[in-house]
């Protein structure tokens, strides 16, 4: 009997166990399908990124920018595909008015040189081999010279070189921080910019450096006839772009514009100024007469600088930004005829137009 009892409560036992694994299986499985049933398989995600059709494991390449030029016929365009910092553009076979030499500032290997071209963008070549900036050229009035400002020796003093890139000759030595060097139509002085000194002027062979001005004046020019000096200046306030007599004496002031920028250049016949103006980023070339009326806007867009006349008054050339990188155009004094000279990697500015 005992033995029974025993044996009951050893099945019991295993009953009531086996009974109450089955109960907590039967609620697992179905607490599982629950879940299931409430939470089915997402699909795996996409490899787009958002907002852009391109796989994810791909960085999008930058846009190419394109390269316009911007003429208005019949004036024809002097472009070339370049291969190398110093490939010219194609030989000149239209316009006979585009005489003469351009001289300006190319930045080669890190280092502004300076550069020259026939007016018509043929035959380029680079004057300069400095270690050191080298810029704000200009040609002498018979076209064999070229004047320029450089640091190769420390501080910014004036140079020369022969329009065939041989004889160089530093013309001053510690009077200043010396900048755009011009000599005057009859060769007896050079006018250039002493930061902080005013206007200064020299022979050309350097002897004589004295100043003429004593206030924040830059980007002196002389006029055809050399009996007068245009430059631009703070003097009044904001700059403004001024004249003078050779000697210093009659000052004037030209324009009361805003953004007014520094390098301007004289009409052949002395009655007009080229000059560039505008917010940063966006200046353009206007002409105004010398008594200050009469303005002219002839670029509009590009950020355009620096102007310099042709020597028949024909054409303009000035350095502008519109295709991305500065180079060098020409424009008629009427607003016609825009047309690209350079087309190359490296930036192309200062352009100064003589013989």
């Amino acid at each position: 009997m005992e033995s029974q009892k025993k044996l009951l409560s050893v099945f019991d036992r295993f009953l009531y166990t086996g009974l109450g694994c089955a109960l907590i299986g039967l609620c697992l499985l179905a607490c599982g399908f629950i879940y299931t049933f409430r939470n089915p398989p997402r699909p795996a995600p996409t490899s787009t990124l958002i907002g852009l059709d391109v796989p994810s494991t791909l960085t999008p390449a930058p846009a190419t920018p394109t390269l316009s030029v911007f003429t208005q016929t019949p004036f024809p365009t002097f472009t070339a595909t370049v291969e190398s910092e110093f490939a010219s553009p194609p030989p000149h076979t239209g316009d006979s008015s585009l005489r003469g030499h351009i001289v300006f500032t190319c930045f080669i290997g890190g280092i502004d040189q300076i550069c020259l071209m026939n007016a018509d963008g043929t035959d380029r070549r680079q004057l300069t081999d400095f270690d050191a900036t080298a810029f704000y050229p200009s040609i002498s009035p018979d076209g064999k010279t070229v004047y320029f400002s450089s640091r190769q020796s420390g501080g910014f003093e004036i140079y020369s070189i022969d329009i065939n890139g041989g004889n160089v000759q530093r013309l001053t030595r510690d009077i200043g921080s010396l900048y755009g060097p011009e000599l005057s139509p009859d060769s007896e002085w050079i006018i250039f910019a002493n930061q902080g000194s005013g206007l200064w002027r020299m022979r050309p062979n350097g002897k004589n450096p004295r100043p003429l001005t004593d206030r924040d004046d830059i980007d002196p020019t002389w006029s055809p006839d050399g009996s007068m000096i245009a430059f631009a200046s703070s003097r009044a306030g904001d700059r403004q772009l001024f004249v003078m007599n050779a000697d210093g004496t009659n000052i004037r002031q030209v324009t009361n514009l805003d953004y007014m920028g520094g390098r301007s250049t004289w009409s052949p016949d002395g009655t007009r100024l080229a000059l560039y103006r505008g917010p940063a980023g966006d200046h353009n070339i206007y002409i105004i007469n010398v008594d200050g009326s009469g303005l002219v806007q002839l670029t509009n867009g590009g950020d355009n600088l620096g102007p310099s006349w042709s020597p028949d008054g024909d054409w303009i050339a000035f350095t502008s930004f519109r295709d991305g990188n500065n180079e060098i155009y020409i424009i008629h004094p009427d607003g016609t005829g825009l047309t690209r000279l350079t087309n190359t990697p490296i930036s192309d500015w200062q352009p100064r137009w003589g013989k």
